[in-house]
């Protein structure tokens, strides 16, 4: 088995700089053409599935950001020995970068459910619920969920210790939470959080 620590700071490397790449990618007005809602607009009991924030221009950039960014960082970590230390998954660069795509695609979907939950209690897409304990409970999901994703597509693929969750649910929303900040900043979001 990889070494939890190493994998947890490699997955959090690699989600820096795919985050990188997403942020900028989101604050381009290039992007604003894929800006597509994912339900297509459509409803479930009177509300939308998902809402306009979920939308295929996050889903197109992360998936490749991130095969790129596993890549990049496993060829940077590989460079003293020409392969993977043994304290990571012995994978090739291709090998990483289908990891990296696999698990861009976990955070990604991993939004979704918390979504489409939002808009059954009628929190409408990018604005915080009037409830206080509510509120904290959305900020609590918001910064978790995508990571919970990405963690269950990449414990699917390759050994991954508890801990490796661990870590990275620890360290993960901070990081997030930053993102979002930056987003927001940007003009891409409505709020910071």
């Amino acid at each position: 088995m990889p070494d939890p620590l190493q994998c947890g700071l490699f997955l959090i490397m690699a989600f820096v700089l795919a985050g990188l790449l997403q942020s900028v990618w989101l604050g381009s007005r290039v992007s604003q053409v894929l800006a597509i809602p994912l339900d297509g607009g459509r409803t479930f009991r009177g509300r939308p599935i998902l809402g306009e924030n979920k939308t295929l221009r996050g889903f197109v950039v992360m998936i490749p950001a991130a095969a790129l960014a596993f890549a990049a960082v496993a060829i940077v970590v590989s460079l003293p020995q020409g392969v993977p230390p043994p304290t990571l998954w012995q994978l090739t660069p291709a090998g990483y970068a289908a990891l990296g795509a696999w698990a861009g695609f976990g955070f990604m979907a991993g939004e979704l459910p918390n979504s489409f939950v939002k808009r059954r209690f009628g929190i409408l897409p990018g604005q915080a619920p009037a409830s206080s304990l509510t509120a904290a409970i959305c900020f609590t999901i918001d910064r978790t969920d995508s990571i919970v994703g990405m963690l269950a597509a990449v414990t699917v693929a390759v050994p991954t210790r508890w801990t490796t969750w661990v870590l990275v649910l620890i360290v993960g929303p901070s990081i997030h939470w930053l993102f979002s900040w930056w987003l927001f900043r940007l003009g891409v979001k409505r709020r910071p959080s």
